[in-house]
């Protein structure tokens, strides 16, 4: 070919139209406004390469969305069996807040407070459904609190009560771990309440029911040990998402405990500790030592 066709020959493969096919960029789901999710169940799961995914029940499948339910997520179009699917904590809160003495039947005839009792644990203390609570060879009072659970929709601060449900996407089981003589000798609640593997959750969270009135049945080797209406909450998911925003700003994925009724006990290495709320599936997790 003449070397003074090469600058036509460009020319012409680059008019619009010409030359190789504009390859198609993979496009991403739309986000959903939050408020626009539907009231069922959601979860956090591993895929097939082990990475945390997320997803809405439907049936016996799960629907893989894109992101986090309250990040937007929509679907991908792909779907998973539910059933031998690995559930992860269904929340990977940067932020873990807990309240206490929230039930009269847990006040041992104290009077109660006349704002909600605040107390942080770590997100490193969070774990998921079958995931052991690990206790430290020098932990030997360690109790179970089985709770409901709150997760954050979207950003809350100074929310007032009469608005807070809209920021709460929905509610799972939790189980606030403690270690009772750590709980009296600290300065704070650092090991008793923050330690690792102190903070299980999961297995769903269930959105779209009244969080005020559902049953949370605690069970230690199969024997129920706490069982209790959320509707007889002193302060409720309401309040409790009011009070906190005042103090710190609530994100996205942060989840609160709300408080535990009735009287506890130790566990020991080698017993199941099960905790169930009504629509959000049953939290069980062996207890071990580390």
């Amino acid at each position: 070919m003449p070397r003074t066709l090469f600058p036509t020959l460009i020319a012409v493969l680059l008019l619009p139209g010409c030359g190789a096919p504009p390859v198609e960029e993979p496009t991403e789901p739309a986000a959903v406004a939050v408020g626009d999710q539907a009231a069922g169940e959601y979860v956090r799961f591993a895929d097939a390469s082990g990475a945390a995914a997320w997803g809405r029940i439907e049936g016996s499948e799960i629907v893989v969305l894109h992101a986090a339910p309250w990040a937007g997520g929509a679907p991908t179009g792909d779907r998973v069996a539910r059933d031998g699917a690995n559930l992860l904590a269904p929340a990977d809160p940067g932020k873990v807040i807990a309240i206490g003495l929230n039930y009269a039947s847990h006040l041992g005839g104290r009077e109660p407070a006349p704002y909600p009792g605040v107390f942080a644990k770590l997100p490193t203390s969070i774990v998921g459904p079958g995931d052991a609570i690990e206790m430290t060879e020098d932990a030997g009072n360690v109790h179970y609190e089985g709770e409901l659970v709150l997760v954050i929709a979207k950003e809350a601060r100074d929310v007032p009560a009469e608005a807070a449900q809209e920021y709460i996407f929905g509610v799972t089981a939790g189980n606030d771990v403690s270690e009772r003589d750590w709980q009296g000798a600290d300065l704070q609640w650092f090991r008793a309440k923050a330690s690792d593997t102190y903070g299980p959750i999961g297995p769903v969270i269930s959105r779209g029911v009244n969080y005020d009135d559902l049953e949370l049945t605690t069970r230690l080797n199969g024997e129920v040990v706490q069982q209790q209406r959320t509707s007889d909450l002193i302060f409720d998911t309401s309040d409790i998402v009011s009070y906190v925003s005042r103090y710190v700003t609530l994100m996205p994925g942060d989840v609160i405990f709300t408080g535990t009724p009735g009287t506890t006990q130790a566990m020991n290495e080698g017993d199941m500790v099960s905790v169930a709320v009504e629509t959000a599936g049953v939290l069980e997790n062996p207890v071990a030592r580390r």
